[in-house]
C-alpha cells in the first residue's frame, strides 16, 4: 500500500488522464518552484480506470490556472487549507490566452517580431480549439510542442 501524506496549505489536482501528470508538472513549472510535490500516476479510478493525481504544498494563487484548463478542463481542483479540503475550483476554457501556445504559421508576425506576444482566441468551446489573434492559424495540439515554455 503506497501512503502519501497529506497537505497541510495548498492543492490536490485531480481526475488528470493517466500519464499527464508530468506533462502538468512541467507546464505549470512546478520544477521552478520550491514547493513539495507528490506525484501519483495510475491511481485506480471507478470513474476513469486509471487516474494521475498531483499534490502541491503552495499557494494555489501561484499556479497559472488558464493553462491548467487548456490542458484539460475536467480536472478538479481541490484547495487545502489546514489540511482540510476547503473549496474545489472549477476549471473553465478563457476565452483568450496568452504566451501559452506559440502559433506554427512562419508567415505569422509573432515568428517575426521576437517580443509580440502570442495571443490565442478561444474558437469552438465544445472542441477547445483556440486560433491565433494575428493569423488564424488553427492550434491543433494542446499537449504537443505548441506549448510555450516560460
Amino acid at each position: 500500500m503506497l501512503n502519501i501524506g497529506q497537505i497541510e496549505e495548498g492543492f490536490v489536482l485531480d481526475h488528470i488522464k493517466a500519464g499527464k501528470s508530468l506533462s502538468i508538472y512541467h507546464h505549470l513549472q512546478l520544477d521552478k518552484k520550491d514547493c513539495t510535490v507528490a506525484i501519483i500516476k495510475n491511481a485506480k479510478s471507478d470513474k476513469m480506470g486509471k487516474k494521475d493525481i498531483l499534490k502541491v504544498e503552495c499557494d494555489i494563487e501561484e499556479m497559472d490556472m488558464d493553462v491548467l484548463a487548456v490542458i484539460d478542463h475536467n480536472i478538479t481542483v481541490n484547495v487545502i487549507k489546514g489540511g482540510e479540503i476547503v473549496a474545489k475550483q472549477e476549471l473553465t476554457l478563457p476565452k483568450e490566452v496568452k504566451n501559452i501556445f506559440r502559433c506554427k504559421n512562419p508567415r505569422c508576425i509573432t515568428s517575426i517580431e521576437q517580443e509580440l506576444p502570442h495571443i490565442f482566441i478561444l474558437g469552438d468551446e465544445a472542441k477547445g480549439n483556440y486560433r491565433c489573434k494575428y493569423c488564424e492559424e488553427k492550434c491543433t495540439d494542446v499537449i504537443g510542442d505548441n506549448f510555450l515554455f516560460r
